[in-house]
């Protein structure tokens, strides 16, 4: 997560740099209008950039994503967002809760899904959704397939 924070504050300051050279380089308003605009439009692809890497749904589809959700809402993990069906940092944030409570989750409760989270994840995948891979924190296509019968489940027992 952090080198992703480090690309886009270096982009972002590339684009103003960039924007403010245009900028300065024309006498002609429209010049410096269009500028602006171009340093606007690069700031929203970043900002929706940002947006779409910071859900982390494992393959899931949105409507599983929501099952999740709604079991994270009724479960201890006290997910108090929306049911959007995807899984961002509240949601992560929510599912290291319930993690740490019952599947020997032992690190921080940041709503970022790295391989302490997938371990956790594997561990409550091998107990009951037929994971019988490594517990090796990387989400690969069987982590990915027990996350979906996970999350299919989750709709008959924690529907919205």
């Amino acid at each position: 997560m952090r080198a992703l924070t480090k690309t886009l504050v270096g982009f972002t300051a590339a684009v103003g740099i960039a924007a403010g050279t245009l900028a300065g380089a024309g006498t002609a308003t429209a010049d410096s209008a269009r500028a602006a605009e171009n340093a606007q439009a690069a700031q929203a692809a970043v900002n929706a950039e940002a947006a779409i890497l910071a859900t982390q749904n494992f393959g899931l589809s949105s409507q599983q994503a929501k099952n999740v959700q709604c079991f994270l809402r009724t479960s201890p993990a006290s997910y108090t967002g929306a049911i959007d069906g995807q899984l961002g940092t509240n949601s992560w944030k929510a599912m290291q809760r319930w993690l740490r409570a019952y599947w020997n989750y032992n690190d921080s409760i940041d709503g970022d899904p790295g391989p302490n989270t997938v371990r956790a994840l594997q561990r409550m995948l091998a107990h009951a959704w037929d994971y019988n891979d490594s517990i090796d924190g990387i989400a690969g296509t069987n982590t990915r397939a027990a996350f979906k019968r996970f999350a299919n489940d989750m709709s008959v027992f924690y529907p919205c």
